[in-house]
């Protein structure tokens, strides 16, 4: 009972810095300082990764109509009763997704275990939380007042789509970075919307999230044993309701506020993360 209570508070923690750009993997790390669960590390090392697919179930729950392209539209494009109809716009949505999942993608297979061994570690995390911290404060006073050039999805070009993708092959990197906070940084220099920004950004999320659970489990090899898959359904399930209030507390904080906070937010628990780990 106790290891479920705890699958909870890693469901809530995930669910909400999943998205917010305040880097889940270092609130991860800290979490697992003071509230261990008590399974194995190979275990441990899947249930962190795989409990994301449970906020990924909600950005796909509540962004349905904006990225399923099958299903009544005014373009037909077979009469086979299967797929009779596509949504165009939505498919041309969904290259660009993949294209900018690219470069993560590649890195990704190939030296993700190398990255782990080199950078998951909390010096990494405490700098990348900094950093970027400081790039949120730095890039919201640059751009105030000036007019975003992207203001729809659909304005998002293939070579925009790269750069955003290479601007998530940072946090792919370096953990600490925050996925989401790497793609958002990335797609304000590049003078896209903060509101565009932020659903490109989970968007991204579905195959990338997708791709690296997958992987995990490989890896392990699905031998769960009961009490295993308990806590990771209760984790992902948690995960998926905590991540629907935060996703749309999101969209409407940014619409009249900037990511300046969440800047602060990260320097102060950069700090906190090296503070802690330097003392004990």
């Amino acid at each position: 009972m106790i290891e479920i209570i705890k699958s909870i508070i890693f469901g809530i923690v995930e669910g909400i810095t999943e998205w917010l750009p305040i880097s889940s993997t270092g609130h991860m790390i800290l979490l697992d300082e003071f509230l261990k669960l008590d399974v194995s590390k190979d275990f441990y090392s899947v249930f962190e990764v795989v409990i994301q697919l449970g906020a990924i179930m909600a950005v796909v729950i509540l962004f349905w109509k904006q990225i399923f392209p099958f299903g009544k539209t005014d373009k037909p494009v077979s009469k086979n009763g299967l797929l009779s109809y596509v949504d165009k716009d939505i498919m041309i949505l969904w290259f660009k997704i993949l294209v900018a999942c690219v470069p993560a993608a590649i890195i990704g297979i190939l030296f993700s275990d190398t990255f782990d061994a080199l950078f998951y570690n909390y010096q990494t995390v405490a700098i990348s939380l900094i950093v970027f911290g400081i790039a949120f404060i730095i890039i919201e006073e640059k751009h105030k007042g000036k007019q975003a050039k992207v203001n729809s999805l659909a304005d998002l070009t293939y070579k925009l789509c790269i750069y955003i993708g290479i601007f998530q092959l940072i946090a792919a990197i370096f953990p600490g970075t925050s996925r989401s906070g790497a793609t958002i940084v990335g797609a304000l220099l590049l003078g896209v919307s903060r509101t565009v920004a932020a659903e490109f950004t989970f968007f991204l999320a579905i195959p990338v999230m997708f791709g690296a659970s997958l992987l995990k489990l490989v890896k392990f090899g699905f031998a769960f044993t009961s009490s295993e898959l308990i806590i990771l359904l209760v984790g992902m399930i948690t995960a998926f309701l905590v991540s629907i209030f935060v996703i749309k507390f999101l969209m409407s904080y940014i619409k009249k506020h900037d990511f300046k906070v969440f800047g602060y937010y990260r320097i102060i628990l950069g700090i906190l993360v090296l503070a802690y780990f330097m003392i004990f």
